[in-house]
């Protein structure tokens, strides 16, 4: 069978009209070769939503927005959903309305209802909700901090004018003249520092030879630490003490009178007796040099000693 001119031109012409208007439909969010079911949800304010903007559960692509109508009587806006997918939508579930970005348009995110087992049927009104975006996070935080900067600025403004108000011209010039000072006094630190350098670096060899003795120094004193340390203080300082008790023990027996140094402290009659023995030895010390002829004789050819004869001074 022989296909003529006129019908090919119509089929081609049928196709391009049907792929016109499949086009047209995808264009618009609407796959014709597709299964949605159509869902709704009512927004006071769908700001940067547009038609064909992705619906999302959990962050996976599910759908498109089919359109946005307007209510003439409350002026609020109905927005069609087309969703494709075969996870169980409840009809308590959420349509949240968000931006996930600061550039990109505002997105619907369906936060299902697990806890609802009844599913949502083709036509049924989600309910609504809105999620900040970004930028409406950021004019929520800069709200305040505004404020406070609006606050800084009237304090910088009244300080300024006290400033000016203080700073006269009698002022300017003290200011003027401090300035000055600081400058010569900071020139003169300046002289002070080159200086104290140029005579670090004369005496540097005398410098390094007394931080070499301090070395040594502080070596032989780490020795004799060592030495004292390795030393047995301890034993010594108990010696030292039980030296001292004994000391005490025998202080405290002189001070009762008890032995011979306590006897001759305290006895008065020891003492009268070894003063008395005193002067009879020195009486006799002093009669045996006036006349030692009374206590010693002498006889060489063994002559009979000369009795002695005392003599009447």
């Amino acid at each position: 069978m022989k296909v003529t001119r006129e019908v090919k031109t119509a089929i081609l012409v049928i196709g391009a009209v049907l792929l016109f208007i499949w086009g047209f439909s995808f264009l618009n969010g609407k796959d014709l070769f597709n299964s949605y079911k159509t869902y709704y949800v009512v927004y006071d304010n769908v700001e940067d939503l547009s038609p064909s903007a992705q619906v999302t559960i959990n962050g996976l692509a599910v759908g498109k927005v089919h359109g946005i109508t307007i209510d003439k009587e409350t002026g609020k806006l109905k927005v069609e959903m087309q969703v494709d997918t075969d996870f169980p939508i409840s009809k308590t579930s959420r349509a949240v309305l968000y931006s996930p970005g600061l550039i990109a348009g505002r997105k619907i995110a369906i936060a299902p209802d697990m806890n609802n087992p009844v599913a949502a049927e083709n036509g049924d009104y989600l309910t609504a909700g809105v999620e900040p975006g970004t930028i409406d996070m950021v004019t929520e935080k800069l709200g305040p901090l505004q404020s406070k900067v609006e606050a800084t600025v009237v304090s910088a403004d009244s300080l300024l004018t006290s400033i000016n108000q203080v700073m006269d011209l009698k002022t300017q010039q003290n200011l003027r003249v401090a300035i000055a000072e600081m400058r010569q006094t900071m020139e003169q630190f300046n002289q002070a520092s080159h200086s104290l350098n140029g005579m670090l670096s004369d005496n540097k060899s005398k410098i390094n030879g007394t931080l070499t003795n301090m070395e040594v120094a502080s070596a032989n004193f780490a020795k004799i630490s060592d030495t004292i340390n390795n030393a047995n203080i301890g034993e010594a300082v108990r010696k030292l003490e039980n030296s001292l008790d004994n000391v005490d023990k025998m202080l405290a027996d002189v001070q009762a009178g008890k032995g011979t140094l306590g006897k001759l402290m305290k006895d008065e009659a020891m003492y009268n007796n070894l003063t008395d023995a005193s002067n009879e030895l020195k009486e006799l010390l002093a009669d045996f040099k006036n006349n030692p002829k009374r206590y010693v004789h002498f006889s060489v050819f063994g002559k009979k000693a000369t009795p002695y004869n005392e003599t009447k001074e």
